[in-house]
């Protein structure tokens, strides 16, 4: 019967110390000040001053590309593919504008456009492009393509380009 009421005394002895840790600790609890956070800098790679002077400058510069860009699909007779392309993390949209068998970089991705050519089926028109797609970012020398294949700009997923960080979908081709 003692070691039953030793066990006891022991435990009641142990919840207190601890509970009496427990109640002492709040004490220790320092706040920290808020913080605005319209004052916070972005994280990602640009400064913030940058990106409010490329946010005004790009509205002026997207005019004047969209005319020079009319002008010489009109004289150059190079066909070209028009690819979408979007950055998951910074949630970034660019356009890009690929010559047959000119390479590109996207982020850590590289792209290539081989063919690019107009296809009717069943009554119906689609873009078809023809891109391998390389990711950079793993240091392999054996470079794998990421992508190789056909994508079509009226259903971009039936034949998608997966990667975690970037999407990848045709438009439109110019000069077909």
């Amino acid at each position: 019967m003692k070691l039953g009421n030793l066990n006891i005394f022991i435990y009641f002895l142990i919840f207190l110390i601890l509970s009496t840790k427990i109640a002492f600790s709040a004490d220790k609890i320092e706040s920290v000040p808020l913080i605005n956070l319209e004052d916070l800098s972005p994280t990602f790679e640009e400064d913030k001053d940058e990106l409010e002077t490329n946010e005004t400058t790009d509205d002026n510069l997207n005019q004047i590309k969209n005319t020079s860009e009319e002008k010489a699909t009109i004289n150059n007779d190079k066909i070209y593919v028009n690819i979408e392309a979007l950055d998951k993390i910074t949630a970034k949209t660019s356009s890009i504008k690929l010559a047959i068998g000119e390479k590109k970089f996207f982020g850590h991705l590289e792209i290539k456009a081989l063919k690019c050519q107009l296809l009717e089926h069943n009554d119906s028109l689609d873009m078809v492009a023809y891109l391998q797609v390389k990711d950079l970012s793993n240091k392999d020398n054996n470079q794998v393509f990421l992508f190789n294949g056909w994508t079509f700009a009226s259903s971009p997923t039936l034949k998608s380009i997966d990667h975690p960080v970037y999407d990848l979908w045709i438009t439109s081709c110019d000069n077909v």
